[in-house]
């Protein structure tokens, strides 16, 4: 059995396009060192390999291919994220998606209704392989909304100028923690557009004609008010951008393996679209361990918020990434173009924050792109 799994997962790196050589195991990176060995298998990575990376040369190491070619998971100095394949291609863009493996507080000494985020560790430490560029953070209060920010330069060098979708001037130069929304977008360099999640969905979008770029944050109420197609849609009407030059990034979530949601949220789904039910799957084992357990509990004892309450019949799972695909693809983005982080948050706990799996403790990982200053002449 073991051997039918090693060879399998080499396997599986080779069909990603990797080779690797024996070296020392000394001289392997402490990721990919396996233990008891002298001798360790050193990936070497043919692919496109972005300016960040190429600039941290000696100091960066690919640890991984995640869902074949699709998306690198990136390791500098302790701090891991994940970087689309597709977008990594594109010259002028940076991008990002954080994972919990960049924090510097011990889980154990956060205080109860303390999170990773609030001591601003592993934040600082993730954005900090960014602010050597000269970007400038532009960041939203999310609120589970279908509210989305056009981002531009502000007065000075150090402010940003946040315009509300559909009212011009709405909100020159105000702080982002002034601003309630969940997506962002712009055309100007140098602006590091971010969203925060732990389960929702972190999706990129990106124009690789108009460099134009945006943020979206959506979680079951976000999709459920199309942010994700607005968005699309904003970027034609601002940017003109053409729905068949747009890609699509849907980072880490949780996925439908292990969302079940309430009868509450079915039906909302049931009166906004008009074929629901390929968002969500039925078939959950009723001897699950995880649903067993929340259902014996009060909803009181519960500390997840509207439309997370499992109830007593509830089987219905909802898949996050098919509705985001689906707001695509009647955004008129190409489905070859649309990629997506087969990872879910909630079973891969190790790598990912899951407000579900961790409550009130689960910190949140971020989820940026911005566009890259022109290389003078």
């Amino acid at each position: 059995m073991f051997a039918r799994k090693t060879v399998a997962r080499w396997s599986a790196f080779l069909l990603a396009g990797g080779r690797f050589h024996c070296v020392p195991r000394s001289q392997a990176p402490q990721a990919c060192r396996p233990q008891g060995r002298r001798y360790a298998c050193k990936p070497i990575v043919k692919h496109y390999i972005s300016r960040k990376v190429e600039k941290l040369r000696g100091r960066a190491c690919y640890i991984g291919f995640l869902n074949r070619k699709t998306f690198n998971l990136v390791s500098v100095e302790g701090c891991n994220w994940l970087e689309c394949e597709a977008f990594s291609r594109i010259p002028w863009l940076t991008h990002a998606f954080s994972t919990r493996k960049c924090e510097k507080t011990p889980r154990s000494k956060l205080r109860p209704g303390d999170t990773a985020t609030t001591t601003g560790a592993d934040k600082s430490r993730f954005l900090s392989e960014f602010r050597s560029d000269g970007f400038r953070l532009a960041a939203l209060r999310q609120k589970h909304s279908a509210i989305i920010y056009s981002v531009s330069p502000g007065r000075d060098s150090l402010s940003l100028r946040y315009d509300l979708s559909g009212y011009p001037s709405s909100a020159p130069d105000r702080k982002h923690q002034d601003l309630s929304g969940d997506a962002l977008m712009t055309n100007s360099a140098k602006i590091l557009l971010s969203v925060r999640v732990a389960d929702c969905m972190p999706v990129l979008l990106v124009d690789s004609e108009n460099r134009c770029v945006a943020a979206v944050h959506a979680g079951w109420r976000g999709a459920l008010s199309r942010i994700i197609e607005k968005t699309a849609g904003e970027m034609r009407r601002v940017f003109h951008s053409k729905p068949e030059n747009l890609i699509a990034a849907i980072g880490p979530s949780i996925r439908a393996c292990c969302y079940e949601v309430g009868e509450e949220v079915v039906e909302a789904f049931y009166g906004r679209f008009a074929r629901p039910e390929k968002f969500f799957r039925n078939d959950l084992s009723e001897s699950s361990d995880s649903g067993a357990a929340n259902r014996r509990l009060p909803l009181f004892f519960s500390q997840a918020p509207p439309g997370h309450q499992l109830k007593e019949h509830s089987g219905a799972r909802l898949d996050l990434v098919a509705v985001a695909c689906s707001q695509l693809e009647l955004a008129g983005v190409p489905p070859a173009q649309i990629h997506i982080a087969d990872y879910c948050t909630a079973c891969r706990n190790d790598l990912f924050y899951s407000y579900r799996k961790e409550g009130s403790l689960a910190g949140r990982m971020m989820a940026v792109v911005g566009i890259r200053a022109a290389a003078p002449d």
